[in-house]
């Protein structure tokens, strides 16, 4: 093995390493799939001088905004993140009554800074959502917001907008929704590892609001397993299961919202289900594997449901095999202006983004409807743009991911733990 390739093993520890030619390559490649697939990396002068006045004085914007919002900052908050993350965009809070339970799930208020009618409102219809590609990204709107302004810290007031949520301690449904604009206070910033850890520590900070929220999480995770909502990775921790089942709510409430209550056009976030011919490949490929059998039981149940059971019994070694025989005959989820047809993987009738406006078109212009109830000119152009987008991104960190492997490096590896030039012969 070469010592790139040895350098980007999971077992290595620290940055990966390489030299200044193999950088120069990466730098070479990023630039050509950035072009190919239509990415822009360098954000326009005026897009950034806008940026950087909108954000001039956060303290006596926020001390303006305190007239005309919620102040929830006496309310016990939290984020939790990867360990590198750079920006902490949701944070939750929680509460357990007589006969409910209320979540909070804040969002920073992107759309204070961004309008429909503003330099960064154009580029971020233009790039759609950010570009991830391993120790390299490509962000959908300025630095200047996605890691100050709209980056919900701890000890630092935020302007956010807030999902409310009350629900039925038995039946887990929605009693009553409330989205609004607020000023919230993060009281810790914890990551994935913390915030496991945390659960297991009963004298630690945020334990009983760990502990609570995780109950209430693991009861909407497997009611929607029974459901029928197709879970491809169920063997996920704690942490990562609170913050998927809690931002799964918070975008399902705001689509009930707008559709049900209000009756407007949305980015909403359609999955088309595939044949039952394409099922039912699927599921012989997944039975003819070594050491998996899907349970009898589950044979004449609902596929996805099928999937679900033979997911939490098959050997370790077999799952990414079983969720690529899924993932095969699955159409492409698209945004569309209207909700019709659902999103069969997650098995709702009505779904949309909301919960990362810094990061997606989708959730950006959500933002906007939900709280100005305007919806933007051509919504259905901006569905279609930000769908084809989507893809590109898709193929483009793919492209980008396979030609590390053929320079000898771990994409994952590089993707968790980063890149660092050393000089040659060091």
């Amino acid at each position: 093995m070469s010592d790139n390739a040895a350098a980007g093993t999971v077992e290595a520890q620290g940055p990966v390493e390489i030299d200044d030619e193999l950088a120069r390559h990466l730098e070479n490649k990023r630039e050509e799939l950035l072009e190919k697939f239509g990415v822009h990396d360098e954000f326009p002068d005026a897009v950034l001088d806008e940026a950087a006045e909108r954000t001039d004085d956060i303290a006596g914007d926020i001390e303006t905004e305190l007239d005309t919002r919620e102040d929830l900052r006496e309310l016990t908050t939290w984020t939790t993140d990867p360990i590198d993350a750079r920006d902490f965009d949701d944070a939750l809070s929680i509460e357990k009554r007589d006969d409910e339970y209320v979540l909070w799930v804040h969002i920073a208020d992107v759309t204070h800074y961004v309008d429909p009618d503003s330099e960064m409102w154009a580029e971020a219809v233009r790039r759609a959502n950010t570009v991830y590609l391993p120790d390299y990204t490509i962000h959908m709107l300025p630095a200047a917001l996605a890691e100050t302004v709209c980056s919900l810290v701890p000890d630092e007031d935020r302007l956010a907008h807030t999902v409310e949520m009350h629900l039925d301690r038995e039946t887990l449904t929605y009693e009553e929704i409330d989205i609004y604009k607020s000023v919230i206070r993060s009281d810790e910033r914890l990551t994935y590892t913390q915030a496991e850890e945390r659960l297991d520590d009963p004298d630690s900070d945020l334990h009983e609001e760990s502990s609570l929220v995780f109950e209430l999480a693991d009861r909407m995770h497997e009611q929607r397993k029974a459901d029928g909502s197709l879970v491809l990775n169920p063997r996920r921790d704690r942490a990562h299961t609170i913050i998927e089942e809690c931002m799964l709510k918070a975008n399902k409430a705001v689509t009930h919202e707008l559709m049900w209550n209000r009756g407007v056009e949305a980015m909403y976030r359609v999955h088309p289900q595939p044949s039952p011919e394409q099922w039912d490949e699927a599921l012989q490929e997944i039975q003819e594997l070594d050491g998996v059998s899907i349970p009898g039981e589950a044979w004449g149940d609902d596929p996805r449901i099928a999937v679900n059971a033979t997911l939490e019994e098959a050997p370790e070694r077999q799952l990414g095999k079983i969720q690529f025989a899924v993932m095969k005959v699955m159409p492409r989820a698209r945004y569309m202006n209207d909700p019709f047809g659902g999103h069969h993987a997650l098995n709702f009738d009505i779904y949309g983004h909301f919960t990362s406006p810094i990061r997606r078109l989708s959730d950006l212009v959500n933002h906007w409807i939900v709280h100005e109830n305007d919806v933007p000119e051509d919504l259905l152009g901006l569905c279609d743009h930000a769908s084809d987008q989507q893809q590109a991104a898709e193929k483009c960190e793919r492209e980008y991911k396979q030609f590390l492997e053929e320079v000898g490096l771990d994409a994952d590896a590089v993707n968790n733990r980063g890149i660092e030039v050393v000089e040659d012969g060091n």
